[in-house]
């Protein structure tokens, strides 16, 4: 099993370009399925949820290929053929894959679709999503461990979401574009990823309305048709790299970073005294000689995101003074504070928020990633502790980091992968 080994404390200096956006690419490809003809995706990071989503989507009777290490083709004339269904093996190592059930079940007329059971950072139910495709006319069953969902068209109708839920509307629109008249979503989630897959499904020949407001209207039509379509950067690969940039008291410009969809975290950043320059090429992070504490809230859209809140506390334990993290997104997402706790790291949880005492000298350590983000945060961590820092289980890591390592060695880190029997 993989490792990443660190050796702290080098200032972090130069240029690196963001890559496409995880959490866009993998319902982009999910609308595929929606097509008449096949897509040609273009800047698809190169992560391992990417590669599991081709390879559901080859399950169901794609065909599936890889242009270049970033560009995927995907042709959905042979999903008639399959079974249509997104089995437990893959739906429980990601979670993304409930939402094939939208696109399947307004294109192919049914799916069946794992329950995707518990998730290290909460439960994270998927009845929004249900309740959205039940209020277009689904017949939702449930059987041994899956969802069975069965339409002959589904038509237009009224929802409005219990609680804002990213997946859930991304879901249900990707549904409402096939189905019969006009369908109207409420409370919907604000997210760049939804706007862009409002996007994506427009160029097919959609017809959606207010994506990145709370409402969003979709008229239905009878086809859709496989485009081309390049990903959107992604605004939580920036913004973890400025702040690792900002810690190691660093000059990095961010190519191409998508400022527009990262206000709150920049806000958070120039709170904390970290200067923030937007360039014609993207953004500028110079760290400060000393940082501020900081007080952080989770929020939907356009508030600061959850996906960041690890990586910022990394940032408030390198901070001049107290700082206050709340978490109201997820329940159980606080799991890398004993690891950061193992390289010094001053955090006391309580409830839903964690009061970080600073500036803590964080000492390397051997730590393990126990999600996505918080092992994001343990490679930041690690940039700036004293020692050598080991971060195990790095596949949570590749899930949503394309080679992280050959990212920040450029930039001056000490970091490096050790691989199989060298780990």
């Amino acid at each position: 099993m993989d490792k990443i080994v660190i050796e702290g404390g080098q200032p972090l200096n130069g240029n690196v370009r963001i890559n496409g956006a995880k959490n866009a690419a993998l319902l982009i490809q999910c609308a595929a399925l929606l097509g008449d003809t096949a897509c040609t995706l273009r800047h698809l990071p190169n992560l391992s949820d990417v590669r599991t989503m081709g390879k559901l989507l080859a399950y169901l009777g794609c065909d599936v290929s890889m242009v270049d290490t970033h560009t995927m083709r995907i042709d959905p004339r042979g999903v008639r053929d399959g079974e249509l269904e997104a089995p437990y093996d893959t739906v429980k190592t990601m979670r993304a894959s409930v939402t094939v059930m939208g696109p399947l079940l307004a294109r192919y007329g049914r799916a069946r679709v794992s329950l995707p059971g518990g998730c290290a950072i909460g439960a994270r139910p998927i009845d929004q999503h249900l309740k959205g495709l039940e209020a277009l006319g689904a017949e939702i069953q449930l059987e041994n461990g899956y969802v069975v969902l069965q339409a002959d068209r589904l038509r237009g109708g009224a929802f409005v979401f219990d609680k804002v839920t990213v997946g859930g509307t991304q879901n249900v629109m990707m549904a409402a574009t096939l189905a019969k008249g006009t369908t109207r979503l409420e409370n919907v989630a604000r997210e760049p990823e939804v706007e862009e897959l409002a996007r994506f499904l427009n160029k097919m020949g959609a017809k959606i309305s207010g994506a990145g407001t709370s409402v969003i209207e979709i008229e239905g039509v009878d086809n859709l048709t496989g485009i081309e379509h390049a990903v959107i950067a992604d605004r939580i690969e920036a913004g973890t790299l400025a702040i690792a940039a900002a810690i190691t008291r660093g000059d990095v410009l961010l190519e191409d970073a998508p400022v527009d969809h990262m206000h709150a975290t920049i806000a958070k950043l120039e709170e904390a005294g970290v200067e923030c320059r937007v360039e014609p090429d993207g953004l500028r992070v110079l760290g400060p000689d000393e940082i501020r504490p900081i007080d952080v809230s989770t929020r939907p859209y356009p508030g600061f995101p959850t996906d960041m809140q690890a990586q910022f506390m990394v940032l408030a334990l390198c901070a001049n003074g107290q700082s206050l993290i709340t978490e109201t997104i997820f329940e159980n997402r606080f799991m890398h504070v004993p690891e950061l706790a193992r390289m010094g790291g001053d955090v006391k949880v309580n409830g839903n928020s964690a009061v970080i005492r600073g500036p803590s000298n964080l000492m390397g350590a051997t730590v393990m990633a126990t999600d996505l983000r918080a092992s994001a945060s343990l490679v930041v961590a690690g940039l700036v502790a004293q020692g050598v820092t080991e971060v195990r289980r790095v596949y949570h890591l590749d899930r949503g980091y394309e080679c992280i390592e050959e990212r920040l060695r450029p930039l001056g880190a000490r970091i490096r992968r050790l691989s199989g029997a060298r780990a």
